[in-house]
This record gives C-alpha cells, sequence and structure tokens, in this order.
C-alpha cells in the first residue's frame, strides 16, 4: 500500500444498500445457523484460541448489542480501553466474559431478538458519523491505520458473524452455507481490498458457491474461496501472509 492510502481513512467501497443487504442476510445466517445447534455441539472447540461454540456466538450477541445501541457501543468501548491489553482483544474478552452466565438457549434467543434491531440501527447511520475516523487505529499488516465508522459499520460489522460462521461451520463439521448473491459479494470486496493492499500484480481464481476469478498478470493463484478469505484473517493454511481485516 503506497504511504498515500496508508494515510487516508479507510471508507467502504460497498454501496449503501449492498452492505445493508449483506448484513441482514449475514445475521439472518448465522441464526440459521445457531439454531440448528444440539445441546452438546455448544461446547466443541472452534479455531479462535480459547473459545468453544458457545463462546463464539457469545462474542457474535456482545457485537450484535453494540451495533443495535449507541449507548451500548460507547460502553462497551469505555469498558474495553480500561483494560490492559490490546483493544479489539479485550473487547471480544469482554463480549464473551459478560455473557458468561447466559445459557446457550438464552444467547441464541437474545442474538435473534436483537440482530434485526442492530441491521437497522446501521442502515440508519447518518452520512456526517460514517465519515467520523475510528479511535483507536487498527493494526493490520503491522502497520497503524485508521478507519472510518462506516467502513467499520458496513464491512466490518458484516465480515466478522461470516468469519466466526466458518468457524462454527468447520467446528461442527457442518457445510457452511454459501451462495454468490451473498457470500460471492462479501468475498470480492474482500478480494478487492487484498489487491489494493498487496500492491503488486497477481492472477486469482477463487473456487466454490462464493469464488470468481480477479486479477491478470504475475503469480496464478488458486484456493477455495472461504480458505482464502480465512488465510487473509490469520486462519487455515493457505500460504498468504498480507492481511484483510475482518
Amino acid at each position: 500500500m503506497t504511504s498515500a492510502l496508508a494515510s487516508r481513512p479507510r471508507t467502504s467501497t460497498l454501496d449503501r444498500d449492498t452492505a445493508m443487504r449483506l448484513a441482514r442476510t449475514e445475521y439472518e445466517r448465522v441464526v440459521t445457523l445457531l439454531e440448528g445447534l444440539a445441546p452438546q455441539d455448544w461446547a466443541t472447540p472452534t479455531d479462535c484460541p480459547a473459545w468453544d461454540v458457545r463462546a463464539t456466538a457469545a462474542h457474535l450477541l456482545g457485537m450484535a448489542e453494540m451495533s443495535a445501541s449507541v449507548r451500548e457501543s460507547l460502553r462497551q468501548v469505555k469498558a474495553a480501553q480500561g483494560r490492559p491489553g490490546v483493544f479489539i482483544d479485550e473487547l471480544t474478552a469482554l463480549q464473551v466474559d459478560e455473557r458468561a452466565g447466559m445459557s446457550p438457549a438464552g444467547i441464541l434467543a437474545r442474538y435473534a431478538e436483537v440482530t434485526p434491531r442492530a441491521a437497522k440501527a446501521r442502515r440508519r447511520m447518518p452520512w456526517f458519523l460514517r465519515r467520523q475516523k475510528m479511535s483507536p487505529a487498527q493494526v493490520v499488516n503491522g502497520r497503524e491505520e485508521t478507519w472510518t465508522l462506516g467502513f467499520l459499520s458496513d464491512v466490518i460489522m458484516t465480515r466478522d458473524p461470516w468469519m466466526h460462521r466458518s468457524d462454527l461451520a468447520r467446528a461442527l463439521g457442518v457445510p457452511m452455507v454459501l451462495t454468490a448473491e451473498h457470500d460471492g459479494v462479501l468475498v470480492d470486496d474482500v478480494v478487492r481490498e487484498w489487491f489494493e493492499r498487496l500492491g503488486r500484480p497477481v492472477a486469482v481464481r477463487l473456487t466454490g458457491p462464493a469464488g470468481g476469478t480477479w486479477g491478470e498478470g504475475g503469480p496464478e493463484l488458486e484456493f477455495d474461496a472461504v480458505e482464502f478469505c480465512r488465510a487473509l484473517s490469520g486462519r487455515g493454511t493457505a500460504p498468504l501472509s498480507t492481511e484483510v481485516p475482518f
């Protein structure tokens, strides 16, 4: 990435209607996945260190409640900033810790109830707020960068449940529901951001319902679309070192 790009606050490249359609659909797919769990499934370990399925769902609920309420968002941010570690790690740990006493059924019921409100609140975020810089700065590929609140709301808050849905599917040994109309659009946005961050020619072919082809010149790469995204998030085994945030 050039220094000019690195210094510019990151904004969403998705149009609002598309971003909000992806948000609503992703919430619905997580609800459907959680509804299909057997009681014993909630204790299954995931690829996220120290998180089983229940802890992952607790984090997802915390993020949805954060998106649904400005007051709750400010409360969580203040509480996480009061902890000694890296902000995003402390925020997600806070979300899990605060819901440690909830039953799996309670987490599911609350998630199903709050996510429509989260989607509505994200859609209603006014333009002047979406242009505000998010604090603190985020570290991606070893560099600090600034995000706008619009990038957080339109992009990251949908990539996060999508990636964790892949974690849950892998942990449970079930297929991840994928369609070109939803997952393909999300993956396309990830690939385009990856090209920008990579800064050199490459041709990529991603397989599966969310896949496609991008770029020309340079090395030719082929991966499963979900595994490609998992590698960019720091998961998986694909040999890709340039990160994209999820």
